[in-house]
C-alpha cells in the first residue's frame, strides 16, 4: 500500500495547466477570494424568523449611494462594478439620483463614505466591497435606518437591514445538502481545509442538513495538503476497519507459500470491501489540492456508485480535468443567466466584466426594482417573498439579513459538466 500511496503522490503532483477565466461570475464566497482583508462568514443558515425585525424609519429620499474602492488596490474591481451599477440604474434614466463614494479599500474609509450618503440622504447603500469595509459601514447605516446591500460574502456581517450579496459557501452547502435529501443520501459526510473558507462551507452544511432535519454530518477539518486531505480521506472512508479483515485474510493467504494461497491472495486483493459510512461526501478542495485529493477517492474505494461526491462552486473551473470526479456534483450559478449581463456590458463598454461586476449590477436593479412602489426602501419592498432576478439568477433577501439565491446542481464529466438540476426560479421551490 505504501508503495502505491508513493506512486499516487508523485502522478498527482504533475503541475497543473493555467485556470481559465471563469465564464459564470463566480463572485461567490466559495470561488474568489475577497480582496483586502475580507473573509468568510461561518454564521448559521438564516431560517426566516417567526416576527420580522423592523428596521428603523428609513430615509424619504431616492438617492441611491454607491461605496466603492475607486482609488488604492482595488481601484481596477471598484471601477468595473460602478459601471456595471450604472448599466442597470440606466435602465430606468432619471428615477434615481446616484452618489458614488471612495472607500479607498479601507475600513475608515468606508466608514467616511456611509457618514457622507447619510448625509447627502441616501435612501439605500450599495456596497461596500469587503466583509472589513462593511463591518465598519454598517453601523451608521442601519443607525440611520438606511438599508445597505453590500457585496461581502461574508455572512457574519449580515442583520436586519444589511445584506451580503456574495455567493456564499454556506449557500453552496444548502443547495447540496436539499439536493441529497430529495436523492434520499442522508448520510453526509465532509472534509475541508482548516481555513476560513473551509469553516464557512463546513458551517453551512451542518446548519444546512440540521434545518432538513438530517443527522448531523461527520466534518473532518484537514490541513490544506496533500498529506493532510490523504489522512482525512482514509479516516472518514474507514478505510482501515474496511480493509482490514480482507488485508488480514490475504496476509494468512500468502504466508501459506503455495500456490493455492498466492490465488487465494489474488482474489481477496480482487474483492470490494464493505461500502463506506457515508453516501456523500463534500470535498472542499480546490485548484491543485483537488487535483491531489481526487485520486484519493478511488484509493480508499470512495467508489461513485456508493458515494456521491459533492464540491464547491470553484469547481466549475476545473474539475472536468480530473476523470476521478466523474459523477461528482457542485453548486453554482447557472451561466446561462449570466449572458444578457455580459452582453449589454460589453455593447456599453468594449470590454467584458469582470468577476466581482455583477455583485453591482444585481444590487444597481434591486435598488431599480424596490423603489417602483414607493419613494424609500422599506423592508417589505426589499425582502419581497417572490425576490429578484439577477444576473446570477434568483436572489431573495431575507426579513434577517440573510441571502438566498437559486444556483443550478452541475455534474462533472469527462473533459465538461452538464446541468443535472435546473437553477430554482422561485424563493418557494425546492432547494432555495
Amino acid at each position: 500500500m505504501l508503495v502505491q500511496l508513493a506512486r499516487l503522490l508523485r502522478s498527482s503532483c504533475r503541475p497543473l495547466r493555467p485556470i481559465p477565466a471563469l465564464a459564470v461570475a463566480l463572485a461567490l464566497g466559495a470561488c474568489v477570494a475577497e480582496p483586502q482583508g475580507a473573509r468568510y462568514g461561518s454564521g448559521p443558515g438564516g431560517a426566516i424568523p417567526s416576527r420580522p425585525v423592523p428596521l428603523p424609519n428609513a430615509s424619504a429620499g431616492r438617492r441611491v449611494a454607491l461605496l466603492l474602492p475607486l482609488t488604492g488596490p482595488g481601484a481596477e474591481t471598484g471601477q468595473a462594478m460602478l459601471r456595471a451599477a450604472q448599466l442597470n440604474l440606466d435602465r430606468q434614466p432619471g428615477a434615481l439620483e446616484t452618489d458614488t463614494l471612495d472607500t479607498t479599500g479601507t475600513p475608515e474609509g468606508a466608514a467616511r463614505a456611509a457618514k457622507e450618503a447619510i448625509e447627502k440622504g441616501a435612501g439605500i447603500i450599495l456596497g461596500p466591497l469587503t466583509a472589513a469595509e462593511t463591518a465598519a459601514a454598517a453601523p451608521i447605516a442601519t443607525a440611520a435606518g438606511v438599508p445597505m446591500l453590500a457585496f461581502t460574502s461574508d455572512i457574519a456581517q449580515a442583520r436586519p437591514g444589511v445584506w451580503t450579496l456574495g455567493v456564499t459557501p454556506a449557500q453552496q452547502a444548502r443547495r447540496l445538502v436539499l439536493a441529497m435529501q430529495a436523492e434520499n443520501k442522508t448520510r453526509l459526510a465532509a472534509v475541508v481545509p482548516a481555513n476560513p473558507f473551509g469553516e464557512a462551507l463546513a458551517a453551512g452544511f451542518v446548519a444546512s442538513a440540521s434545518e432538513a432535519r438530517l443527522a448531523e454530518p461527520r466534518v473532518l477539518r484537514a490541513p490544506p495538503s496533500f498529506a493532510g486531505f490523504n489522512d482525512a480521506l482514509k479516516d472518514v472512508a474507514a478505510y482501515a476497519s474496511r480493509r482490514g479483515a480482507i488485508d488480514g485474510q490475504q496476509r494468512t493467504a500468502r504466508a501459506s507459500n503455495d500456490a493455492d494461497g498466492r490465488s487465494k491472495a489474488a482474489e481477496l486483493g480482487r474483492s470490494a470491501p464493505p461500502p463506506p459510512p457515508m453516501d456523500a461526501l463534500l470535498l472542499g478542495a480546490s485548484g491543485e489540492l483537488l487535483g491531489q485529493s481526487a485520486p484519493l477517492l478511488a484509493f480508499y474505494d470512495i467508489g461513485p456508485d456508493q458515494v456521491r461526491i459533492l464540491g464547491p462552486a470553484t469547481w466549475a473551473r476545473d474539475a472536468a480535468r480530473y476523470p476521478a470526479l466523474a459523477g461528482a456534483w457542485f453548486a453554482a450559478p447557472d451561466p446561462a443567466q449570466r449572458q444578457g449581463f455580459e452582453q449589454a456590458f460589453v455593447a456599453k463598454y468594449n470590454a467584458p466584466p469582470r468577476e466581482l461586476a455583477s455583485l453591482a449590477y444585481d444590487a444597481a436593479g434591486i435598488a431599480r426594482s424596490a423603489q417602483l412602489g414607493g419613494p424609500a426602501w422599506p423592508m417589505g419592498s426589499l425582502a419581497r417573498p417572490e425576490g429578484f432576478a439577477g444576473a446570477d439568477g434568483l436572489v431573495g433577501l431575507l426579513p434577517d439579513g440573510q441571502v438566498r439565491r437559486g444556483l443550478a446542481i452541475f455534474q462533472v464529466d469527462r473533459g465538461g459538466t452538464h446541468i443535472v438540476q435546473p437553477a430554482p426560479q422561485t424563493l418557494s421551490a425546492p432547494g432555495v
